[in-house]
């Protein structure tokens, strides 16, 4: 799946409980951290006219942050980090493994290839996460996913108050918010 879809499903999910705000950030960021490891996409492009190109997105990318030792590291910050602790380690586990179900349903290369999850790594290598059912990463099932995910953002932007800006900047988040709330008003209740 796409980082922007599971940015905005992190989001989601750090709405299903109560957290403030920097805990909130932490779920949603959980929910990208694992494709810290795509980043050698850039090292890959820039190097593939050379003599010996880096090869970090192809040999790396699922390997070094797709796993249980991953999500175990991003669970234990988020648990130093967090007010919540235990309530905001325990959504950012989930999280970090909803990012890994994504990637198992609806990650598959365009030219075929299915990135395999090595789920035990760092202590083993021994279990590879594959479904022959994966869809592409631009398949219809992964605009749904985006737009309900979208939507559910927005709602939850205009009923609580606050969005995934808050991360960025308090104005723009207050800005969204209220644009959201002048543009489709609380409905008023009939009298009778």
């Amino acid at each position: 799946m796409s980082p922007v879809t599971h940015f905005l499903m992190g989001w989601v999910v750090a709405n299903a409980a109560k957290l403030d705000r920097k805990e909130r950030a932490a779920v949603t960021i959980a929910g990208v951290v694992p494709d810290i490891d795509g980043l050698g996409a850039i090292a890959d492009t820039l190097t593939r006219h050379e003599d010996k190109p880096l090869l970090w997105y192809s040999k790396y990318h699922h390997i070094l942050a797709h796993n249980i030792g991953a999500a175990l590291l991003v669970a234990a910050a988020s648990f130093m980090l967090a007010t919540r602790r235990w309530k905001t380690a325990a959504l950012v586990f989930v999280r970090f493994h909803l990012h890994l179900l994504g990637d198992l349903v609806g990650g598959r290369g365009p030219d075929g290839y299915q990135w395999p999850i090595p789920y035990l790594l760092p202590f083993s290598n021994a279990w590879q996460w594959t479904w022959q059912g994966q869809w592409e990463l631009n398949a219809w099932p992964n605009y749904v996913v985006t737009i309900a995910a979208l939507m559910i953002t927005f709602y939850l932007a205009w009923k609580r108050g606050y969005s995934p800006l808050e991360m960025i900047s308090p104005f723009a988040d207050r800005a969204f918010v209220d644009t959201l709330r002048y543009r489709f008003p609380y409905p008023r209740l009939q009298r009778h």
